[in-house]
């Protein structure tokens, strides 16, 4: 059995703990989302008195959680694939299909990754706020674009490993 180099294990590890952190801070913004709704509906239906710009606090927690999710689920394998391929050519064919998809996936998350911190950095002067309140979407560019960055980085990762273990099973490869 050909073993994963240590290099590509300690970046596991620290995928690992940045996946943890991203899903802890989207389980805060979906509390917090929770209560926000519980809160905005209780005022609107029973007080009669809907808060104003509960609706800007509500996608922004929203943006976050999605944020720790994309993060979280890439580490855990949470997002839905198909293996046709595998069925139909076996191991062989995946190698190659395997590196392909990996790469094309890397640089379409690394593009996004990209976009979303310049959409960012514009901030204020690109007109990046909630229509109500004016909360600046700038640290909520930049937690979609940490998690699409920890994607990108585990994408990558799982190439590399894959390459590692050309001769072998992919750890990584979906199960049957």
């Amino acid at each position: 059995m050909i073993e994963t180099p240590l290099l590509l294990r300690r970046l596991e590890r620290i995928l690992d703990a940045l996946a943890v952190a991203s899903a802890v801070a989207g389980s805060l913004a979906l509390a917090v989302l929770a209560a926000v709704t519980v809160i905005g509906v209780f005022w609107r239906y029973v007080l009669r008195d809907p808060i104003f710009g509960i609706e800007d606090v509500a996608t922004m927690a929203l943006t976050v959680t999605v944020a720790g999710a994309i993060a979280w689920g890439s580490r855990r394998g949470a997002h839905v694939s198909v293996n046709v391929i595998g069925w139909a050519g076996g191991r062989g064919l995946t190698r190659i299909t395997d590196i392909a998809a990996r790469l094309v996936s890397f640089v379409i998350l690394a593009l996004a990754t990209y976009a979303l911190f310049q959409k960012g950095a514009c901030g204020i002067a690109c007109g990046a706020m909630t229509s109500n309140l004016g909360i600046l979407h700038k640290p909520f560019f930049y937690a979609l674009g940490v998690g699409l960055g920890i994607y990108a980085a585990v994408t990558l990762m799982h190439l590399m490993i894959g390459l590692a273990h050309w001769a072998g099973e992919d750890p990584n490869e979906v199960a049957e």
